[in-house]
């Protein structure tokens, strides 16, 4: 059998093993199928090449070009998929592991791409929050903007998920604009070496945007700097040891950690046996044991029951774990594969030992289950084991100590305080789930467990069918947990991609703001035109470009007109009395989205051209009522625009309405899409 030699790609170049690689060893048949490791390796090159070549070829492009080169790579991902599949057999993983490795770390990517054109400007500034008035008059403005790091994004990954583990992170990164040096676990870094040549090769990744370290990162970590980032994934020994490094800790590196934690899941109290709650409790705790050889962090290793539903959620799952077929994953047939290694089965084998010292193994004695293919012997294959603790009150091993593979422990608990009690003692986590159909149960775990958890998942008969599952993890939601979990973050859309830029004040005055912002505010610079604004296409319009209407005059056979065409006879405009006994109104006045429909009117050029459609309104307030004599004119500007695809753009109007004494009435933010082009029909 070929030995592979796995290359890492630094500065531009493939550099192979020497011979300080580590030898990686095949999950199902124990047999050498790989060397990494490479202890020359210019790190401080690597570096260079990133913050020179890398950061500036990433930020010279705007949110949504790097949007498109996301989803550009994504879909040539899912075009070489067959090829993961195929490599990714021997980390023991099955077809269906794949999917969530392979296919989930594709679709996240999909996410992030969709997120950067939908929620991000195609600009290079992000905006953070609203505009803040720091002045009397508003002539000194304040506003929150993110720019890209200058420095490097080093991302440490997990054994568990070599194409996922990457993708979750540098999905994000490279939409914020930041170059990354990925360095895998050593035990399947041949898979994700596979990942990166096939992207490099792909020829859509700018150069320097990725690099990748196989083996052992060197003395990279003491080389970087306050602009630099380190996303980590792996043990809480392990990320207590790089965080405390003392060039971390003088440099202030961001340091993003997801580690160990002891996930729990609750059954409520109401999910009796037979119900269908009870069901889908049993279902997501055999999913969550037996996926990827219950290798995730987020598994389910704790959980909970009412005391009353202990014995028979044990003799259920005494069957289900019984049925799982433990064998080589290539086999269609098998539910379980292999643990990544030897070494990581007598590990898991070693923290199960520890946990019976205070529970009862009640499933998986690893002397007798049945292995599909005897020939695999030399895998790293193990029964699921199942414990019991009789009373977890007086326990502390099974709070503390994970057994990352196929183990759990069934827990009793008394009421919901005393599960909510029992679920927090794993001091930090990053999932715990909730099976119940009662939501009173739903609200109270939120607020006794909440502070502990990355992540709470409720799921009950009415969600179970489009449900995720407790163990995954989604890109639109925030990855990470408190305490034991590495009090990290990562994904959750946008915010994931916060975690690589740096977030800064700005201030000045009304002009300075919509410069750098890219985004009109009220006192900035107005531009008048000739034409109508809706005669302009959108690559035609400026930041700013503002119209004033003539006047209209509001009568009261206008609202009493509006009050009764659409139905709408509310007291404050058809009762004088009525009204003026409210504490809002001098009388009888006008409705607000009657003031809307003549804003329309006046500002509206009425011709066929570049406007396509209003696509609704943001922000509207009514500041000041509108009676019978006053009169409104509007005040229309150009304040941000947005492309949407080939064809045309969104156009945000800031849109104001004041009266006869230039009091303002209403204000609010128009949303147009305007074609890029457009050409008047001939006659």
């Amino acid at each position: 059998m070929t030995i592979l030699d796995v290359k890492s790609f630094a500065a531009g170049q493939w550099v192979g093993c020497d011979s300080n690689a580590q030898n990686i060893h095949c999950a199902i048949s124990g047999e050498l199928i790989a060397r990494a490791g490479c202890a020359s390796l210019d790190v401080e090159n690597m570096l260079d090449y990133a913050r020179s070549h890398g950061g500036p070829n990433l930020q010279a492009m705007t949110f949504h070009e790097r949007a498109k080169m996301l989803k550009a790579l994504a879909l040539h991902l899912s075009k070489h998929k067959q090829a993961l599949y195929d490599i990714s057999f021997q980390t023991g993983a099955t077809q269906s592991d794949h999917l969530i490795d392979i296919d989930g770390g594709i679709g996240t990517m999909l996410v992030f791409a969709s997120k950067g054109r939908r929620e991000m400007p195609d600009d290079k500034i992000y905006l953070d929050g609203e505009v803040e008035q720091l002045s009397r008059n508003g002539t000194f403005l304040g506003q929150h903007i993110c720019t890209s790091m200058k420095g490097v994004a080093i991302h440490i990954n997990a054994f568990n998920f070599p194409v996922w583990g990457m993708l979750e992170k540098l999905a994000p990164t490279l939409l914020a604009g930041m170059p990354a040096i990925v360095k895998p676990a050593t035990a399947t870094c041949y898979v994700t070496e596979l990942c990166v040549k096939i992207m490099l090769d792909s020829g859509l990744l700018p150069k320097g945007a990725l690099q990748f370290v196989a083996g052992d990162l060197g003395n990279l970590l003491d080389r970087l700097n306050a602009q630099d980032v380190i996303s980590f994934t792996g043990s809480e020994k392990t990320a207590l040891k790089l965080k405390s490094k003392p060039s971390i800790l003088e440099n202030s590196i961001r340091f993003i950690a997801e580690q160990d934690s002891l996930n729990a899941s609750i059954l409520g109290e109401d999910a009796i046996s037979g119900t269908p709650e009870f069901d889908l409790f049993t279902e997501e705790v055999l999913r969550e044991m037996i996926t990827k050889a219950g290798q995730k962090c987020t598994a389910i290793r704790r959980i909970l029951v009412p005391e009353t539903q202990v014995e028979v959620f044990i003799n259920v799952m005494e069957t289900k774990l019984g049925s799982v077929i433990v064998g080589n994953p290539k086999d269609p047939e098998t539910q379980m594969g292999a643990l990544v290694s030897q070494s990581q089965r007598q590990d898991v084998l070693s923290k199960a030992e520890l946990i019976g010292q205070e529970a009862e193994c009640v499933f998986g004695d690893q002397n007798d289950f049945t292995l599909k293919e005897k020939g695999q012997s030399n895998g790293a294959f193990m029964s699921p084991m199942l414990f019991h603790c009789e009373s977890p009150d007086a326990a502390s091993i099974v709070h503390d100590v994970e057994a990352f593979g196929p183990v759990a422990t069934v827990m009793p608990y008394k009421n919901l305080d005393h599960a909510i009690g029992l679920v927090n003692r794993g001091q930090g986590s990053l999932v715990a789930s909730v099976i119940t159909n009662d939501a009173d149960v739903a609200r109270e775990v939120a607020l006794g467990a909440g502070a502990y958890h990355g992540r709470l998942y409720f799921n009950n008969r009415h969600s179970m069918n489009e449900s995720t599952g407790h163990g995954s993890p989604l890109p639109h939601m925030v990855h990470g947990g408190p305490g034991r979990a590495g009090g990290g973050e990562e994904m959750g859309g946008v915010r994931g991609v916060m975690h690589y830029m740096q977030r800064t004040a700005i201030q000045g005055s009304p002009e300075i703001i919509s410069r750098i912002s890219n985004k009109w505010v009220a006192g900035a610079n107005e531009i008048t035109h000739s034409e109508h604004p809706f005669t302009r296409c959108f690559h035609d319009l400026e930041i700013g470009e503002t119209l004033y209407t003539a006047s209209r005059e509001v009568t009261i056979k206008d609202i009493e007109t509006f009050a009764h065409f659409t139905g709408d006879t509310f007291y404050a405009h058809m009762d004088d009395e009525a009204a003026k006994r409210n504490p809002f109104f001098p009388g009888r006045v006008a409705h607000g989205y009657l003031l809307l429909s003549f804003a329309a009117g006046l500002f509206v050029q009425p011709d066929e051209g570049p406007v396509l459609a209003n696509t609704g309104l943001d922000n509207l307030r009514f500041m000041k009522p509108v009676e019978a004599g006053d009169s409104i004119k509007v005040r229309l500007s150009v304040k941000h625009k947005t492309p949407r695809n080939e064809e045309y753009g969104e156009v945000r109007w800031h849109v104001t309405l004041t009266n006869q004494d230039d009091e303002l009435v209403a204000e609010y933010e128009l949303l147009t899409m305007n074609a890029y082009e457009y050409h008047v029909p001939s006659k």
